[in-house]
Formats: C-alpha cells, sequence, structure tokens
C-alpha cells in the first residue's frame, strides 16, 4: 500500500512539473506588412553632402488616447534612422540646434499604437481553468494583440515636405502561467521593429532628396522696380490766323 501511494506521489509530481512547463510557454507571430519592400542598401555619402536631422514633435496615442512618449522610444527611432547614414548628426527632442548651418532637415514622428488584450475571454477561460484545478491549462491558450503605425515626415531646408509610414502587427499566444510583463515587451520590440525597418526603407530610397546638393539654400529674393521716365508731351504750336485785309479799289 506504501509503494503504491508512493508510486502515485511520483507520477503526480511528474504531471504537475509537465503541467507547469507547458502552461509557462508562449510564442509570438507578426502578420505581415501590408507592402511588401525589398530592403534598400543605404548610400555611402560624402561627408559635405550630409546635412543634420531635428526632431520638432513626437506625438504617441495608444488606442485613440493621447499619451506622453518616452525618452526610450524616441532613442529608438533615432538609432534606426541614424543606421541609414544619411544625415550628419541627430539632436533629440527639445536639444539646442544652433549653429548647424542653414541646411537642415526638421523630423516630425507620429505613433499609434493599438492593444487589445481579450479581457472578457481571458477571464471567461480563467474561470473554466479554475472550475478545473489548473488541469486543462496545457490545452488553453490566451491572446494578446498589438499593433503599431510609425509614421515620419520630413522637412527639407527649402520647405520640401516628404512622409514616411510604417506598420506591422502582432499576436502572442501564451498559457496562463506565461502571462508577464516580458512577454508583452518582447512583443511590443518585435512590431516596432518591423515598423521602422518598413519606414527607414522607403527613406533609404530618397537618399538623393536629403543630399546637401541636391537642393540650395532659400534666399530672400530681391524684388526690383523698372521705373520707367515719363516722356513730356509734345505740344503742337497753333498758328494765329491773320484776316487778310483787302485794300479798297479806288
Amino acid at each position: 500500500m506504501t509503494r503504491h501511494a508512493v508510486r502515485w506521489s511520483i507520477v503526480s509530481c511528474i504531471g504537475i512539473i509537465l503541467c507547469m512547463g507547458t502552461g509557462c510557454t508562449r510564442s509570438i507571430e507578426l502578420k505581415p506588412s501590408s507592402t511588401d519592400l525589398q530592403p534598400a542598401e543605404p548610400l555611402s555619402l560624402a561627408s559635405d553632402e550630409r546635412v543634420p536631422l531635428v526632431m520638432d514633435t513626437f506625438h504617441l496615442s495608444r488606442n485613440g488616447a493621447p499619451q506622453n512618449p518616452s525618452a526610450e522610444v524616441e532613442r529608438r527611432v533615432l538609432n534606426k534612422v541614424q543606421d541609414t547614414r544619411l544625415f550628419s548628426t541627430l539632436i533629440p527632442l527639445g536639444a539646442k540646434s544652433d549653429s548647424l548651418g542653414e541646411k537642415i532637415v526638421s523630423a516630425r514622428i507620429t505613433m499609434d499604437e493599438t492593444i487589445e488584450p481579450h479581457s472578457w475571454l481571458s477571464a471567461f477561460k480563467g474561470i473554466i481553468l479554475g472550475g478545473s484545478m489548473f488541469l486543462l491549462s496545457p490545452f488553453v491558450d490566451f491572446e494578446y494583440d498589438y499593433a503599431a503605425k510609425v509614421g515620419l515626415e520630413l522637412e527639407r531646408w527649402d520647405g520640401q515636405v516628404k512622409r514616411y509610414e510604417g506598420t506591422s502587427s502582432g499576436t502572442v499566444q501564451y498559457k496562463i502561467f506565461g502571462a508577464t510583463p516580458v512577454m508583452i515587451d518582447e512583443l511590443k520590440g518585435h512590431v516596432t521593429e518591423a515598423c521602422l525597418t518598413e519606414l527607414t526603407t522607403q527613406l533609404v530610397r530618397d537618399t538623393t532628396l536629403y543630399m546637401a546638393s541636391s537642393a540650395p539654400t532659400s534666399s530672400p529674393g530681391v524684388r526690383t522696380v523698372t521705373v520707367r521716365a515719363k516722356r513730356p508731351s509734345t505740344t503742337v504750336p497753333t498758328r494765329s490766323t491773320v484776316p487778310a485785309v483787302t485794300p479798297p479799289l479806288p
């Protein structure tokens, strides 16, 4: 009887360990981008052809609500743009941009996040697992969806504006014991990287637009006014009519 109880105890422990191990698994799936762009190789530009890029604004929204953008997200965007080797230096938001010369590129970034944790469905599945004493945990999947759209608007020194956009989305499937903040950060990291890769691929294709020799600096125009001298009006002298006097006949 004791040997039988020990055997069942060992089997139960192994089953619990397997359930716990299987219940901690997770997998991330990225959906393909809407635009299929081939990666473009960055061009090697001379130092005198590169101009500075200055961050102008950065707007972040999550599920339609405005958010305060973090410095980490801004730094990641700037690092990705720096990898293109198109600009001489990158000035972050709020930093001094004096003594950069007349030719600079202003950058405006927008980032829209969409998060769907499937709260109601997760709560329903949690009730089922609670009623089954976690015996179904290896067989029940939970999902967490995340989508992002990153827009980059660049304004050249002559006023020409060009906009780029990258979109991506993904889903993480996890078991109940695998629900951790690290899981969400991994999903966000993969989706954001896909957005920035698509965005910078479009940017590299327009390398020639941001070369220093692509456009002259805008100089204030000088208006010239031509003044013509007024020609004096020529008056024709009027001849006075002298009445002819006929002498009287003798």
